[in-house]
Formats: structure tokens, sequence, C-alpha cells
């Protein structure tokens, strides 16, 4: 029987190329593999900083997954596997879909995103993941905060300096100049300790 299976993590710890192998391996045994994503930074892509990437379904706020897998298989479009991307912006109504299409349509659905945002709150969509998917799987490979700890926490940047306010939803990169994006351990984050200011490039922010 076809399963919801959430693969989670921080960034950098390699979500989508383990979504782009899975694919890899899943068209190489003729499955009809369908790939989604949402927010990527390629846009219309499934891409990992290693330099993979493959063209994806964008996935808006609007789009009814169960309805557009619906439309394909009417078409005689079939789909063997749903590999979904940057779940974690995908809304809750759009994972109670992905359910729906692996109960009533057998389609095994693989899903990848991160569990929380910058402010270490969880993400709508990965919380209904949580709840609903009959596996959950935290990805293996590690990333590292500065110091060298085990980073467990996602934090956004502006100009080097740790943000806790905001808009949830703020599409940047790591390694970038204005908005980016670090993974730290939960100590320097909570003491806004980022890369740059354990440099000595700028004062640490205050903690809220």
């Amino acid at each position: 029987m076809a399963e919801l299976t959430f693969f989670y993590g921080t960034m950098n710890c390699g979500k989508s190329t383990l979504a782009l192998q899975l694919h890899h391996n899943a068209v190489a045994a003729g499955e009809r593999c369908l790939l989604l994503t949402k927010h990527d930074r390629e846009g219309g892509a499934i891409s990992s900083r290693i330099g993979l990437a493959q063209p994806a379904t964008i996935v808006g706020d609007d789009l009814d997954l169960r309805g557009y897998v619906d439309r394909l298989v009417a078409n005689g479009d079939g789909v063997d596997t749903l590999i979904c991307d940057e779940v974690q912006f995908y809304t809750p109504a759009q994972v109670e879909q992905l359910a729906e299409i692996v109960d009533d349509l057998d389609v095994e659905v693989q899903a990848f995103g991160l569990l929380t945002d910058f402010t270490t709150a969880l993400f709508p969509g990965s919380q209904r993941l949580l709840e609903l998917a009959d596996r959950r799987r935290e990805l293996q490979v590690e990333a590292r905060c500065w110091c060298g700890a085990r980073g467990t926490l996602n934090a956004r940047t502006l100009d080097g300096r740790i943000q806790r306010e905001g808009e949830q939803v703020v599409v940047g990169d790591v390694d970038t100049a204005e908005v980016a994006y670090e993974v730290l351990c939960r100590t320097h984050h909570r003491q806004g300790v980022t890369r740059a200011v354990a440099a000595g490039e700028r004062p640490v922010a205050l903690v809220s």
C-alpha cells in the first residue's frame, strides 16, 4: 500500500538532494513520478545546493493537489509517486490532500521540508505532516553551526544579524548579502550569535 512519508531536517541537510535521488531511482524503475515544489530558489524546479536540479510543478496556495492528480489520471497520465519538496510552505489543506491521494488513489507521496521557521515555530504545513504522515524520518546528514556543534535551528539574518520578527515566509538563501539564512545550534540561535557576529564583524543583537 502507498504511504505518506515526511522527510525533515534543517537547511543544508540534503533534503532536495535526496528528493532528486529518489526521483531518479523511481524513473529508472519505470515509475511515473511527479515532482512538486513551492518557493524553491530556482522557481519551477527542485534544486540542490550541490548543483542538481529537475523541472517541477509549482504549487500555489490555491492549487488543489487532489484535484490536480485526479485530472492527470483522467487525461490518461498515470501517477505512481509524488515527490514534494519545500512542503513546509504547503497549506495544511494541501497536506490533507496529499493524504487523500495516498489513501484514495494508492499513490506514494514522499514529502521533504523544514520543521521550524526562523523563530523556531513549526511551519503549519510541517505540523500537519507530523500529524498525518505514515512515516516521519529525520535526515541523518547533520548541518553544522559555525561553532561546529550540530545545527538544529534555522536563523534568518539581515546583513549578518539575526532576525526575530517578520513574515514567516521570506524566500532567500544561505550566504547572500542581505536577507539570508543560517543554521545555528540552539545556544547560538538563542544568543543571536551568527557566523558574522562571532567573527567580530557586528555587535551581538539583543535577544528578545
